[in-house]
């Protein structure tokens, strides 16, 4: 089932959504997990750079966005078939959400950029083993 695109009054939120709805539609659950590392890492990027910047409400957005990607992430793991690498997987994922949410209260950008870092190297080893 396909999500309508919501439109709002802000153009750029409107033109994310319909770029986020293009580039899903036609992935393959190996390109939307990419996509969602991605997308997680950009959110933590700019969280880290809004809490430089001072712009609480767009790290308090920013901060949403990547805490619901790693909710889906653990969310799409398989269990059953993925045993060990799902458990370990789902550890982790729920270790960074609370790195976040620990990060979320203070004024320091380091955890944000930390925890984009590591979601770099899993995005990274996913890459190279769809690859082989």
């Amino acid at each position: 089932m396909t999500r309508p695109i919501r439109l709002t009054t802000d153009a750029a939120a409107t033109y994310r959504n319909i770029d986020a709805v293009g580039r899903t539609a036609a992935a393959d659950p190996h390109q939307l997990i990419a996509l969602m590392y991605r997308e997680c890492i950009a959110a933590l990027r700019s969280a880290a750079f809004a809490t430089e910047k001072r712009q609480f409400p767009v790290k308090s957005e920013r901060i949403a966005r990547a805490t619901a990607i790693l909710f889906a992430l653990e969310g799409g793991l398989d269990f059953e078939r993925g045993g060990d690498v799902s458990r370990t997987l789902a550890t982790l994922y729920h270790g960074l959400r609370n790195q976040i949410v620990h990060a979320s209260i203070g004024t320091d950008p380091a955890p944000f950029r930390a925890v984009a870092d590591d979601l770099e190297e899993i995005a990274g080893a996913w890459s190279a083993a769809r690859a082989a």
